[in-house]
């Protein structure tokens, strides 16, 4: 126990880390209030975490709903009536996981899952290296391929190795230099295996600022090159910055409940992706009760909404930097949401001199380890109706968003399931002739028979030349679809205009 207390402890510190430019910039991407990011942080750590069942899941702001959230505060009006609409998907989700809708997560296949991973690891890359640079992109995103202003992924990568800033550059080689020798240090000395790596390189961005402000370095960093979190001087500060939810004019606008529905709908797909992946990189291989996991972030949508925060999700990037570091219980998620809670009213000053670029470096170690070569090769080996999905899935989720890559990796794995059934539908159990010649054909069905195996069906039915018999034995077929029973009482009407004779076994025409 005390070992997973000391594991959990660092690793809450790298997601806190993590966690605070992330809630800030989807906030800012967002159109909502700086703080409110950070309101979802907190909430998403220490309440959704404490009541969800993930052990190694990490809940806050998710940049594939800021689409959303800009929108919807450009058609409600207003930012205070946008919560409404939180607090209302949050009551939402807490009916899906009553209902036990949680099911929906075992749809997805293996192969999807794992292309969504490695797809979020080269986003990750992708999205950090402007950061890297010290490229003022303006705002972290860290699923959206296009981002404000016309600018997407690819322009912003070109942009920023022209405009790159040589204070951040160095900071990021220190960086990742430092990462590189404190994890091989580590293995030798106790001291760099209690403290992580990623919280030795912030430090060491730390004090890289404060030689470049002391003019001991002759480089600068320019505000939007580094955190930024409102400065909190007293508690009374703390009322400045949030906002409450206005219910006198939202429950009365018919669009705050379709905004609701929406924000209940994608945020409980989004979770539940982020839980299968989740639980995939568990060391232990725990399984997260998806219907407890959607009443668990129906509270948090629910109390996130209440006290002026953004919508809350399951967020792989922040779970799997948690794994990636060492967690080992839901500790972590709740301590770095206390984290981010204290450090608001403590600390914002100090953390304000945390460089992005130092932020990206370790960021980008995280996404490396999801989306290393080896399990690309791991895959192909696997064969094509492995690899196909878990590459479209990638490329698609790089080029548009994770959902968009996700269904289409599941839309490509239907299409080989579909393939499988068509081929599947039956087997030619022999080709006889009896004492005349007549050549026999007996064509066994599977087990469940469904419209999907229809055309199969048909092909082979009508590749029986004129003059045969055909034998269609249903003897092992449990489920026979209506269409496909419809279509063997047609053929067997219209097989003598053919001179061919049809007998079954064991069909029912009802």
């Amino acid at each position: 126990m005390v070992s997973h207390i000391k594991a959990d402890f660092s690793a809450s510190i790298v997601v806190f880390f993590v966690a605070l430019p992330l809630c800030l910039g989807i906030a800012l991407a967002s159109g909502a209030p700086l703080f409110s990011g950070v309101v979802a942080g907190i909430i998403g750590g220490i309440a959704v975490g404490y009541l969800s069942g993930s052990r190694l899941g990490v809940s806050g702001p998710a940049a594939g709903l800021a689409v959303i959230v800009l929108e919807g505060i450009d058609k409600l009006g207003g930012f205070e009536v946008f919560l409404v609409s939180i607090v209302i998907a949050g009551l939402i989700q807490v009916a899906m996981g009553f209902a036990r809708l949680g099911f929906i997560a075992y749809f997805f296949p293996t192969s999807v899952i794992t292309g969504m991973l490695s797809g979020i690891g080269i986003l990750i890359i992708l999205k950090q290296i402007p950061f890297v640079l010290g490229y003022q992109a303006g705002h972290i995103s860290d699923e959206q391929f296009d981002v404000a202003q016309g600018e997407n992924t690819i322009t912003i990568l070109e942009h920023s190795f022209t405009s790159f800033t040589m204070g951040a550059v160095l900071i990021s080689i220190v960086s990742i230099v430092l990462f590189i020798a404190w994890e091989a240090l580590a293995k030798k000395y106790r001291f760099f295996h209690i403290i992580s790596a990623p919280i030795g390189v912030v430090f060491a961005g730390i004090a890289m600022v404060m030689l470049y402000q002391n003019g001991v370095l002759g480089f600068t960093l320019s505000p939007n090159q580094m955190v930024v979190l409102p400065i909190i001087h007293s508690w009374s500060d703390i009322a400045t910055q949030i906002y409450l939810p206005n219910f006198t004019e939202a429950l009365s606008n018919v669009m705050v409940y379709k905004v609701a529905i929406v924000i209940a709908i994608l945020g409980s797909l989004e979770t539940l992706l982020s839980v299968e992946a989740t639980d995939k990189l568990d060391p232990y291989r725990r399984v997260t009760p998806t219907n407890r996991e959607l009443k668990a972030q129906g509270v948090g949508n629910f109390l996130s909404g209440l006290i002026g925060g953004l919508p809350v999700t399951q967020v792989i990037v922040r779970s799997s930097a948690n794994i990636t570091f060492g967690a080992q219980s839901k500790l972590s998620a709740i301590l770095h949401g206390f984290w981010l809670l204290i450090s608001v009213v403590t600390i914002g000053s100090l953390l304000n001199l945390i460089p992005l670029s130092s932020l990206s470096v370790i960021l980008i170690f995280v996404g490396y380890k999801l989306a290393k070569p080896k399990l690309f090769i791991q895959m192909y080996r696997l064969g094509l109706e492995q690899f196909v999905p878990f590459i479209a899935t990638i490329v698609i989720m790089i080029f548009t968003d994770l959902l968009t890559g996700v269904m289409s990796g599941v839309l490509i794995g239907i299409g080989f399931a579909l393939h499988h059934s068509y081929r599947n539908s039956y087997f030619m159990k022999d080709i006889t002739s009896d004492e005349q010649g007549q050549k026999i054909h007996h064509i066994m069905l599977s087990q469940e028979v469904s419209f999907f195996n229809k055309a199969s069906i048909i092909s082979k039915l009508e590749e029986i030349p004129n003059g045969a018999k055909v034998i269609i034995d249903f003897s092992n077929s449990k489920s026979v679809s209506y269409d496909v029973a419809e279509y063997i009482k047609e053929y067997m009407v219209h097989a003598p205009l053919k001179n061919i004779t049809v007998e079954t076994i064991n069909f029912n025409p009802r």
